[in-house]
C-alpha cells in the first residue's frame, strides 16, 4: 500500500525494522523538525508543525503495523476473528475494514480488490475471511486506536 511505503520511506526504514529502531529514528526526525527549533520565521516553523505531524503519523501507524505489536496482541485477534461474527465491512483503496460483533475493529492492507468480490459474494463472508483475508495481509485494530483518543 501506497500509505506504508511513504511512511517508511520518511522515516527512511525498511519492512523489517524492529520498534526499537522505528523509535530512534522517530526521536531522531523529532529532534530535527521540533518546531520550537524554527523561530526564525512563522512559515519555516509552520513548515516544521506540518513535518512533524506527518512523522508523528507516520510512526504511530508503522508501529500499529510492526509484526511486534501484532505478536503482543495475537491471541486477542485470534479470539475475535475465531470466535465473533463479521458485523460490517468496508472496502476503499486496498484496505478493507472489518468491524466485528464484538465491537473490535481491524483494517487491512493491500486487498486485491477480486479478494474483496469473493467476499461479497462468499455464501459464508467469515468462513471466506477466516481462510483468506486474516492471517494472509498486513492488519491493525483500529478499534483501540479510537478508544485511545
Amino acid at each position: 500500500m501506497k500509505k506504508i511505503v511513504d511512511y517508511r520511506k520518511l522515516l527512511e526504514v525498511d519492512k523489517n525494522a524492529d520498534l526499537q529502531t522505528l523509535k530512534s529514528v522517530y526521536r531522531s526526525l523529532m529532534k530535527t523538525w521540533h518546531p520550537d527549533k524554527f523561530t526564525e520565521s512563522v512559515e519555516a516553523r509552520e513548515e516544521a508543525e506540518e513535518k512533524s505531524k506527518t512523522i508523528i503519523e507516520a510512526y504511530h501507524f508503522l508501529v500499529s503495523i510492526a509484526p511486534e505489536t501484532r505478536n503482543q496482541t495475537f491471541a486477542e485477534y485470534t479470539i475475535t476473528t475465531t470466535t465473533s461474527m463479521i458485523l460490517d465491512f468496508e472496502y476503499q483503496s486496498q484496505v478493507l475494514k472489518v468491524s466485528f460483533t464484538d465491537g473490535s475493529v481491524y483494517e487491512y492492507f493491500d486487498v486485491p480488490k477480486a479478494v474483496y468480490v469473493k467476499l461479497i459474494n462468499a455464501d459464508s463472508p467469515g468462513r471466506f475471511a477466516r481462510r483468506h483475508i486474516y492471517n494472509n495481509f498486513v492488519y491493525r485494530s483500529t478499534s483501540r486506536l479510537a478508544a485511545s483518543v
